[in-house]
């Protein structure tokens, strides 16, 4: 038999061997610790307490209380147009007046109709004496003398409306006529306003948020022409109907001490706290809509964010929608709730708040 050589490594062999191995490892790249998941950017809301006031918002245009349209009751030419818009005017200042002549020859007609009945008259009623007429013929000449009587006194007042006059001191706001133009009777000729009524804002409110308003509460009114700059108002007026097309009711809201800056026509924004009624009126506080995650008949959940921005997942007793708001019940007021993102965070997960006010707003201890 033959026999087989095994073949034993030096000890200085391995020694140099063991060192390579070190050296290649040493010279090997370590691995990378591992990255931080970035945390989930949400939006949050505050839940509203039960009977609380909730702003609601409308535009409309500055308006004096008392503006008019002028025009003329009979037919005409423009003779004369004294005013432009931005005029002051004066009560019982004659603004514009029409060619006289039509109503001059009106009013002559009118005189000689009322002579001539007149005579009829006196005739008829010496013959009705003499008995060579009837009764019947002096009673008609009685009507035929009143009616001309009361053409007489129609041309003398079509006479007076032959004249413009303005029925308040005011600012012209707008001049739709030019002299020598044919108007017609009810044709704007001018539009003014009584600066000595007050400045108010007609804005349409949703249905749902002008029956919550009440007469006489504060409003606050904004203008892109006075940024940073806010006046006070009250209402004054609630429409008793609502539009045809758009369904909103009117409210009238008077400014309170009205700067030199406004103006007729001026768009402005209103914002009122209005008392919130209905079913949250019954302890149920709100919540906007989209932090509902689930609803099941009155068992709905919604996530809570604590003060270290993490969220809970907790149950509340859901009572329906208001608008766009939910109403529940299980949450204590001024609890911060996630909307925006809601329903991508997990029970526990920690989150990145989008908005500041309600991250600054957030306090220990307001999950429930």
């Amino acid at each position: 038999m033959s026999s087989r050589r095994f073949l034993r490594p030096r000890p200085a062999l391995a020694g140099a061997a063991a060192a390579i191995c070190m050296a290649v490892a040493a010279c090997s790249p370590k691995s990378a610790p591992p990255t931080a998941t970035p945390l989930l950017a949400v939006e949050t809301a505050k839940v509203t307490a039960p009977n609380s006031t909730a702003p609601v918002r409308a535009s409309g245009p500055l308006e004096r209380r008392r503006e008019m349209t002028l025009s003329f009751r009979i037919p005409g030419v423009l003779t004369a147009l004294n005013a432009e818009a931005g005029d002051r005017i004066s009560a019982g200042q004659v603004l514009a007046s029409l060619d006289p002549t039509g109503v001059a020859a009106a009013e002559t007609q009118a005189s000689v109709n009322v002579e001539r009945a007149r005579r009829d008259l006196a005739r008829d009623r010496t013959l009705f004496a003499q008995g060579f007429v009837s009764r019947q013929r002096v009673d008609d000449r009685e009507s035929a003398l009143k009616a001309a009587q009361a053409q007489a006194s129609a041309a003398g007042f079509d006479r007076r409306w032959a004249r413009l006059v303005s029925p308040a001191s005011g600012v012209v706001l707008a001049r739709l006529a030019q002299s020598g133009e044919v108007v017609q009777p009810g044709q704007a000729v001018l539009r003014i306003a009584d600066e000595t009524s007050p400045l108010v804002l007609r804005a349409n409110f949703a249905d749902r948020d002008a029956a919550r308003l009440v007469l006489g509460a504060s409003a606050t009114v904004r203008m892109e022409s006075l940024p940073g700059q806010t006046l006070s108002g009250h209402i004054t007026r609630i429409g008793e109907a609502a539009g045809a097309r758009t369904g909103t009711v009117p409210v009238e809201i008077e400014i309170q001490s009205p700067g030199p800056d406004l103006r007729s026509g001026q768009i402005a924004t209103v914002e009122i706290n209005a008392q919130v009624e209905g079913e949250s009126a019954q302890g149920a506080a709100r919540v906007p809509a989209e932090a509902i995650l689930e609803a099941n008949g009155p068992k709905a959940y919604v996530l809570v964010l604590d003060a270290q921005s993490r969220a809970h997942r907790r149950e509340v007793t859901f009572q329906g929608f208001d608008g766009n708001d939910a109403l529940i019940q299980g949450l204590a007021p001024g609890s911060s709730v996630i909307t925006a993102g809601a329903g991508f965070v997990s029970d526990g997960e920690k989150v990145k708040v989008t908005d500041p006010a309600s991250l600054a707003a957030t306090k220990p201890g307001s999950a429930q």
